[in-house]
């Protein structure tokens, strides 16, 4: 019998990944949804912060997993935007955990490094205290805490550096390049990044197991922005001067993590190990070229 696997935040760079890894797979039927626009690729419009909407939706269609890729992912934009930041990644995630408790499905919950503080200096394992420093990473750590008291069946999963098909930082490198713009990166943030196809491989194997509560899923690796830019032109063969600069020159509204590597320790005792982050990157380089 097929699974029926509902995702939220379809169009997103993770949603598109796990439709990727699953789309050709006869044993799941996956339902794609969007706050955007209904389309052939995500059919149905769902706004996860109305709560009637989602539980209709989950009692209709009664799928076994949820996967909740959807988020306000905008940092800076979430500490002008607080309301709005709090719907999509607290009262969103609580509709969705109340829709799947109503029915036993598996939530899947997409977290994030920005629940911790930053100040540590080995990396973060599921235990460890949590301390945001910024809206978006309070919101998400309350999206976090609704799921867990409300929703039996859940997988919460915390991710870091998580870039895939559109927007991000690698674009963005490449484009500033060809541009021919002068290129300042922040050095001093230190994190694991973490694409998008390897983070959905990791959603996949925990589907399939027993184990419930917080995994954190990044790539194995340390690096800063600048050393990760560094090896995003290195693998694009692009010749180009980059400046490394501090957090201090470049400031921005919300707060960042000095330091946001995260121990996958749950998921190596599982026995799923993530790439490493410059195998995911250039799997990334290839597929994308």
């Amino acid at each position: 019998m097929e699974r029926r696997i509902l995702i939220t935040g379809a169009n997103g760079q993770l949603g598109r990944a796990v439709n990727q890894l699953l789309k050709d797979r006869e044993e799941y039927s996956l339902i794609n949804t969007s706050l955007s626009e209904s389309s052939a690729y995500c059919p149905i419009k769902l706004d996860i912060t109305n709560p009637m909407g989602v539980m209709n939706l989950i009692q209709d269609v009664r799928p076994q997993v949820i996967i909740n890729c959807a988020a306000h992912t905008q940092v800076d934009l979430c500490e002008s935007d607080q309301e709005r930041a709090y719907a999509i990644n607290a009262l969103g995630p609580k509709h969705l955990a109340e829709a799947a408790q109503a029915v036993e499905a598996r939530l899947i919950h997409i977290s994030t490094d920005y629940v911790f503080n930053g100040e540590k200096e080995e990396p973060y394992t599921e235990e460890d205290a949590t301390e945001p420093k910024s809206v978006y990473g309070a919101t998400k750590l309350a999206g976090e805490e609704f799921v867990k008291s409300i929703c039996e069946n859940h997988q919460i999963v915390r991710t870091a550096w998580l870039y895939g098909e559109g927007k991000n930082f690698i674009r963005t490198m490449l484009r500033l390049a060809k541009e021919g713009k002068d290129i300042r990166v922040v050095s001093d943030q230190v994190g694991s990044p973490t694409s998008a196809l390897e983070l959905a491989r990791a959603l996949i194997f925990l589907m399939d197991r027993e184990e419930l509560g917080i995994f954190h899923a990044a790539c194995d690796g340390v690096t800063n922005w600048y050393e990760f830019a560094l090896e995003i032109f290195n693998m694009a063969d692009i010749k180009v001067n980059v400046e490394p600069i501090t957090t201090e020159d470049y400031r921005t509204a919300a707060k960042r993590p000095a330091f946001s590597v995260l121990e996958t320790k749950r998921l190596k005792e599982m026995g799923f190990f993530m790439k490493h982050w410059k195998s995911a990157l250039r799997e990334y380089m290839e597929m994308s070229s």
